[in-house]
């Protein structure tokens, strides 16, 4: 079976590494520039059309351009195609792809609670949501199961849910992350253990961009809440220790 890639980041870049070992793989990135790092997976760089004709596509695209593709390449996608998106928000994406993609049109939300800084070597251990949209079940199924075979945790949730605590897990993360990384935290010669966890939590998130980290909070409604109630706890600990 073959699939489209559509986009050549660093999470495009490392799923299409571990699609190639079972699958046909075509990508398609806007840089030209990458396609000697495309084919050197083994992987075969084409047209946005031509990726578009694939049975199953995923796009790798920032956020705030989820909504430009997806009115792209609605058009030029295949009858009987299947569509899995995989941002870290899910609301925002599924009633895009609702709205835009025609009814013949599968859709499968998905967000991988992984990247190339925890997955580089192996699937094995990782997670991943999913919210079946519009898909038959036997081939959700056979995805699932495909995702379960390679070590993959498969979480079966709603949008909505996803959002909600993904608002506390990962935004939270990313929101200590940067925090850290602009008081310029590095490793001392004298610390403990629960600073050194500290400086891995910076280390999550300092390769990550800062688009990402924007689209994460900006595309998810339940993301100012969960700040408000973290500033508001952590400014209740500094009251109490200057009262």
């Amino acid at each position: 079976m073959k699939v489209g890639i559509i986009g050549f980041g660093r999470l495009g870049k490392l799923i299409s590494k571990y699609l190639e070992e079972d699958f046909t793989v075509e990508v398609y990135d806007i840089n030209q520039d990458v396609k000697e790092d495309v084919e050197a997976l083994g992987c075969r760089f084409k047209s946005l059309d031509e990726v578009c004709k694939n049975p199953i596509v995923i796009p790798f695209v920032p956020m705030n351009k989820f909504e430009s593709v997806i009115k792209e390449i609605a058009p030029k996608l295949s009858k009987d195609a299947l569509l899995v998106d995989v941002c870290s928000v899910k609301e925002m994406p599924v009633e895009v792809m609702k709205k835009h993609l025609p009814e013949s049109v599968s859709i499968l939300g998905t967000h991988p609670m992984f990247g190339p800084d925890s997955a580089g070597e192996t699937l094995f251990g990782t997670k991943i949501a999913v919210c079946p949209v519009r898909i038959e079940d036997k081939l959700y199924q056979k995805i699932c199961a495909f995702m379960r075979f390679h070590g993959i945790k498969v979480i079966e949730t709603t949008a909505s849910e996803h959002d909600k605590q993904i608002s506390h897990s990962l935004l939270l993360t990313h929101m200590i992350g940067r925090t850290l990384m602009d008081m310029d935290a590095k490793k001392l010669a004298i610390d403990t253990k629960g600073y050194r966890r500290l400086l891995k939590i910076l280390k999550t998130v300092e390769n990550d961009s800062w688009e990402l980290f924007a689209d994460m909070n900006e595309h998810n409604k339940y993301a100012k809440e969960t700040r408000e109630e973290f500033l508001a706890s952590f400014n209740k600990v500094i009251k109490r220790l200057e009262d």
